[in-house]
């Protein structure tokens, strides 16, 4: 099948790779020079792109196109196209949307506030404060006192003066990242997985796009059970709303004392999560990816290997406020049981150069997590450009 693939992060790298791996023709339209022997590399709008190379499916990893209605005008031009609509999308685009929708279809969740900058909101108790539209990740809070709230709720609308804000009442647990194929009507989940959004160990530091990932995740069956019950309450939701949802529908978790409460739905593969999962993908995933686009997912569910799989990302030093500027000395090779994918890198007169705030995800399989873990850290040795920085604690 002819395919293109939309986005050039560590996350496309990994759907390139797990396309390719079974036969299917690929062009991307953002450059990454893991895409080499993998895919053609064809700048542009990716709709442009889908007709040139008479593509059959177009898949959209990162939320931007999909916000900009990538999907619609695939469709309009009768073109098959993994992801949601630009209305169904707005379960990432809009935090406040989301939480209505929640609230008004009884999804578990937290309690909350919606502020504006001047409606005299008094912040007496820590929040998780959150800025509603797109932020790559970033646009999130998680205050452990009211000063700290006060702070980013300043900041939040230092960036973005007229928007609203989503302040979350605290909740106590672990999270949990479980991800579900949707053609609008049935879901069929993923493995569940665990992401780390604090650049440093022990989950201290700023929030960023996401420092590593582990799949599957030991959860209790009803726990397990209670966030899947969630995804198609969510998906049976849209559908009633007239905005169905098609594609992969991402919902992050708290798994607190009285169950799994939803904190935010993303409407694409998460990154690095999507690292993990593609490495546990044990047949071809087009089918199931196609399946979603023209509304009918294949019966029964996907096969996974019977293994761990742990990601950790490689950042820039100064990361998430710097990015790397380097030439990258030595990379590990991938193997049966590690894959890198590259991130914010670029060839300079044939020399690979570490060029973004997130440069490289390094993921390990394992019979166990700990078996995972093990041989990312060991492939994490070989990586070598100044400045590079990962968390030692991915998985643990």
């Amino acid at each position: 099948m002819r395919v293109v693939v939309v986005g050039g992060g560590g996350r496309e790298s990994a759907l390139v790779r797990a396309i390719a791996r079974h036969g299917h023709s690929v062009w991307a339209t953002h450059a990454n020079p893991a895409f080499a022997g993998r895919a053609q590399v064809m700048p542009g709008d990716p709709v442009t792109v889908a007709r040139t190379v008479a593509a059959e499916l177009v898949v959209v990893g990162p939320e931007a196109p999909l916000a900009e209605g990538v999907v619609d005008r695939c469709e309009e031009a009768g073109i098959a196209a993994f992801g949601p609509s630009a209305a169904a999308a707005r379960l990432e685009t809009s935090k406040v949307h989301t939480k209505n929708l929640a609230l008004k279809y009884d999804l578990p969740t937290a309690t909350a506030h919606v502020v504006r900058a001047g409606d005299g909101f008094v912040v007496d108790q820590p929040w998780v404060v959150k800025l509603d539209g797109l932020a790559a990740g970033k646009g999130v809070w998680v205050c452990d006192t009211a000063a700290e709230a006060r702070e980013a709720l300043a900041a939040a609308f230092a960036a973005r003066p007229d928007a609203e804000v989503l302040l979350e009442e605290r909740l106590i647990g672990p999270e949990l990242s479980v991800l579900g194929l949707c053609d609008g009507e049935r879901v069929v989940p993923l493995p569940a997985a665990r992401d780390h959004k604090r650049r440093f160990d022990g989950d201290l530091g700023p929030n960023t796009g996401g420092m590593g990932a582990i799949a599957p995740v030991p959860v209790t069956p009803g726990m397990l059970a209670g966030c899947h019950d969630v995804l198609r309450r969510a998906v049976t939701a849209m559908a009633a709303e007239g905005t169905p949802f098609r594609g992969v529908l991402y919902g992050g978790f708290m798994l607190t004392a009285s169950g799994p409460k939803l904190l935010e739905f993303n409407v694409r593969f998460g990154d690095p999560e999507c690292q993990a999962i593609m490495a546990l993908f044990d047949e071809d995933p087009v089918p199931w990816l196609l399946g979603a686009a023209k509304r009918r997912l294949p019966d029964g569910s996907p096969r996974f290997k019977d293994a761990a799989a742990c990601c950790v990302v490689v950042s820039a030093k100064d990361y998430p406020e710097g990015r790397a500027n380097t030439p990258i000395l030595r990379l590990p090779a991938d193997a049966a049981d590690l894959l890198v994918d590259q991130a914010g890198t670029a060839l300079h007169n044939g020399e690979l150069w570490a060029t973004g705030g997130r440069v490289l995800s390094v993921t390990g399989l394992g019979a166990t997590p700990a078996d995972a873990r093990a041989r990312a850290y060991r492939g994490l040795n070989e990586v070598e450009f100044a400045g590079a920085a990962w968390r030692m604690d991915i998985g643990r």
